[in-house]
């Protein structure tokens, strides 16, 4: 199987670490802002409209959607004219969509303001700032993306209290209005001016574009790739269905709402420790086997979350523990494209490989809810989502090798042999 022709001009130096600065304090404010601001918001919004809270969650849910979907067109953008123009366009759409959301006069402006909002998305979360980063920083791509996603952790952090110091004092739609001047002031200056370092286009020539979308693809076709992304897909899923049910889950087994809360918030905790922890398990552990260990103790954390009785010191340390799966998830995200296919073509190839990951994440809040009724409660859903974890990470083992580099083509990164 080859690798992607085109590899984006290495940065070095002061622009380079500018540039990964900018990004950690941008993946802040833009998840704070447009992801984590709405759960703090979305009762004020029922409250305050009448609309229900089933409709502004699909609204928001809708949006990811098309980010994930917008995505793909983001990722071959930045392929080509690198990612300064896509970020810095993502945040001029995702002021604009906070300013609309705020606004709206009725639920149907809400929810095109929120599909705006994805849009926007696209050009500003994580799989934008992946590639920027595994571009510029090369083989030290690793430290940068785990930099990256270490401070992008304190999005919830500060955005969550931050949101709910503002609604204090303001309407939610006054909030989302000073949300939308920070993403704004934040942003847009930080994306226009500290990525304005090198990038090599795959498209500097017809052949070389030609080669490039052949090898393309080559691989979205490959088995490697689809049983690769399904099993991600599924993981993502779980993964997240679990974050956002694990409160009922918790207080279904006896603990306070304040005890469930804190077991949530120091899930966070433990994503932190699981990125800390990735950097020695890439040194150690091949491409397809890390993926499916990853997976695999993502399901077993979930599924001690299932079985374990009301004892809070232990369902907290099984959060922790979950928390630390996703940790490790993230930057599994971030780099199996790249450890898999090598580093040229990446932006392209994750802005496809991240979609269905996305999606997931985005739909996870509603479809576990939903069949958290359906099978009889949420033990039962967090059976459910074992399982699903399990299936992952056969999925990731039946994946096949790493694949050798083409003759004449960029070679893969080093890592382990599997």
């Amino acid at each position: 199987m080859n690798t992607l022709a085109g590899v984006p001009a290495r940065a070095s130096g002061r622009p380079r670490r500018r540039a990964l600065a900018a990004l950690c304090a941008t993946e802040i404010v833009s998840y704070g802002t447009l992801y984590y601001a709405f759960p703090v918001l979305a009762g004020d919004i029922t409250a305050s409209t009448g609309w229900s809270r089933t409709a502004i969650t699909a609204a928001f849910s809708a949006g990811n959607v098309v980010g994930a979907l917008a995505g793909v067109a983001a990722g071959r953008l930045i392929e080509k004219r690198g990612p300064r123009l896509v970020m810095t366009a993502g945040s001029v759409v995702g002021t604009a969509a906070l300013a609309g959301i705020a606004v709206a006069p009725g639920l149907a402006w809400f929810t095109a303001a929120w599909l705006i909002a994805g849009i926007a998305m696209a050009g500003v979360f994580y799989p934008p700032a992946f590639a920027a980063l595994t571009g510029w920083y090369g083989p030290d791509r690793v430290r940068a993306l785990t930099t990256l996603t270490l401070a992008a952790g304190f999005a919830s952090t500060i955005f969550a209290p931050l949101t709910a110091a503002l609604a204090g004092h303001l309407s939610w739609r006054g909030t989302y209005l000073v949300l939308a001047v920070i993403l704004g002031l934040v942003t847009i200056p930080a994306h226009a001016l500290a990525l304005r370092l090198p990038w090599a286009s795959v498209g500097h020539s017809r052949h070389r574009a030609s080669t490039a979308g052949s090898q393309m693809r080559h691989i979205l076709a490959s088995r490697a790739f689809l049983l690769l992304v399904t099993s991600m897909t599924l993981s993502a899923f779980a993964l997240y269905a679990v974050a956002v049910n694990l409160v009922p889950l918790l207080t279904g087994r006896g603990l306070s709402p304040t005890l469930a809360a804190w077991a949530l918030g120091l899930g966070g905790a433990g994503q932190v420790a699981g990125r800390l922890c990735y950097r020695p398990l890439l040194a150690r552990v091949g491409v397809r086997s890390r993926a499916a260990l990853i997976t695999a103790a993502g399901g077993t954390c979930i599924l001690i979350l299932a079985v374990l009785p009301g004892q809070a010191a232990l369902l907290t340390a099984a959060s922790v523990l979950c928390g630390a799966a996703r940790g490790l998830f993230t930057l599994l995200e971030a780099t199996v494209v790249s450890d898999h296919w090598g580093p040229a073509g990446y932006a392209s190839l994750n802005g496809v490989f991240s979609a269905p990951l996305t999606a997931a994440t985005a739909i996870a809040p509603t479809v576990g809810a939903a069949l958290a009724t359906r099978a009889g409660g949420y033990p039962a859903l967090f059976l459910i989502l074992a399982g699903t974890g399990a299936a992952s990470a056969v999925l990731a083992l039946a994946s096949g090798p790493a694949p050798r580099p083409a003759a004449g083509m960029p070679p893969a990164p080093a890592v382990p042999a599997e």
